[in-house]
């Protein structure tokens, strides 16, 4: 369902028939027949239009007044409805805040279309200019929705991974290219009662029946790495990574885009907003992360949502293999002096692994072998390695797995900048 109409008229017979007109599977209608009731409407649905009859008590261009008053931060499309043909009672109802004033007895076709128009122009005001997408705001108004309906439903929250960087690489129009793929694909698993929206250029909000939410989710996951070969280079799909270009990120490798998605199926007692909601969709994403390609993680019902949200811990520890005595203590003293935890001996067997490893390739190029053999190890999944070498070939050390290559000699400083980096971004993922 993509809008919601609030219907405010005491009498029985007319509310009904304009809420056969005018409901479907995009457009949903509620009909209260009092001003309290109203209200509580109002505040749990946040309608995008509410149609207001002069059969209510209070005068109709006060009501739509205060309606306006109240309402000013969701501004719905107000309609009024009167028996009244008086021109200045239209004017009076049109100063008070309504958009539009229909005169009853109304046809029910025409009735339809001009609410249909203000419905899609409303929409048409708050789509992304690129994906033309519902944005944020309704977004957010469609999960209050989800969390104040006895409907049973599913929402998902399908987020791309590494996408800045695969602008960087690719251009802002092969971004662009991307996105509009990705979506043509959510948009082929969709019914027409479902819901696509977009929070920002890389989360989308998908709300579908509980049924076929991870159907769905397979699918997208399937069907999204399918494709991802396509918009690579044959020289990047060949290595399977991109290499980041630039003075500061040159030699740097990143994994392919990746979709994740994490959905709450039926499971929305214990959740109390949307802010709540989107937090516990980013949570379960999370969970998803696999170290390459796309995954998706559901919350069913059966399962516990409660203290599903860990915060991130820093893992500041680094560990540095480098045969130049000299230059190994100074990389050490210059770490440790930033706050860094550098330990002296490294377990392949241990479950706690640093987070960066500076490796020296050596003249032989046996630091490689170290290099792919950790990389293949599962408890150095989210350690991220370091090689700084003298011998300048960035393809042979990237395709041992490492995740930066650094020729020798280097700044200190630039190296610092490295591991200030990394650890950024382990922090937030």
């Amino acid at each position: 369902m993509l809008s919601s109409v609030l219907i405010i008229d005491k009498r029985k017979e007319m509310p009904a028939k304009y809420k056969k007109s005018l409901e479907d599977s995009e457009t949903g209608v509620i009909i209260t027949r009092t001003l309290k009731d109203a209200l509580k409407e109002i505040q749990a649905a946040e309608p995008d239009m509410i149609i207001i009859s002069d059969s209510i008590q209070e005068n109709l261009a006060e009501f739509c007044e205060k309606i306006r008053t109240l309402t000013y931060n969701t501004r719905p499309v107000i309609i009024g409805l009167s028996k009244s043909a008086d021109a200045s009672d239209r004017i009076r109802v049109l100063e008070g805040g309504a958009d539009d004033f229909l005169s009853e007895p109304v046809n029910i076709d025409e009735f339809k279309m001009r609410i249909k128009a203000h419905l899609r122009r409303d929409i048409e005001n708050n789509l992304d200019s690129k994906t033309l997408l519902p944005n944020k705001k309704y977004v957010h108004k469609n999960l209050k929705r989800l969390l104040n309906t006895a409907n049973k439903s599913a929402v998902l929250l399908l987020g791309v991974e590494n996408f800045e960087n695969y602008k960087s690489v690719y251009s802002e129009v092969a971004g662009d290219k991307l996105i509009q793929t990705l979506i043509a694909i959510i948009r082929s698993t969709m019914d027409s009662a479902d819901f696509i929206g977009q929070l920002d250029e890389t989360n989308f909000v998908v709300i579908t029946n509980p049924y076929s939410a991870e159907k769905m989710a397979a699918f997208l996951t399937f069907a999204f790495d399918t494709v991802a070969p396509k918009f690579y280079s044959s020289a990047d799909a060949k290595r399977g990574y991109m290499l980041l270009t630039g003075d500061r990120y040159a030699g740097m490798r990143v994994d392919f885009v990746s979709i994740l998605i994490g959905g709450i199926i039926d499971n929305y007692e214990t959740i109390s907003s949307v802010d709540e909601l989107l937090t516990r969709l980013l949570s379960i994403k999370k969970i998803a992360k696999i170290p390459s390609g796309s995954n998706y993680a559901i919350d069913r019902i059966k399962l516990a949502g409660e203290n599903s949200i860990v915060e991130p811990r820093v893992n500041t520890g680094i560990y540095i293999q480098e045969p130049d005595e000299a230059l190994a203590l100074l990389l050490r003293t210059t770490l440790e002096l930033q706050g860094y935890d550098v330990i002296d001996n490294l377990d392949p067997k241990s479950a706690e692994q640093p987070g960066i490893i500076i490796l020296d390739s050596g003249d032989d190029m046996s630091g490689l072998d170290l290099c792919q053999y950790l990389k293949n190890l599962e408890n150095f999944v989210n350690t991220k390695i370091i090689v700084t070498t003298t011998v300048h070939d960035k393809t042979l050390v990237l395709n041992s797995g490492a995740d930066l290559y650094l020729p020798k000699p280097y700044e200190i400083s630039e190296l610092i900048q490295w591991v200030e980096y990394f650890v950024k971004i382990r922090q937030f993922k």
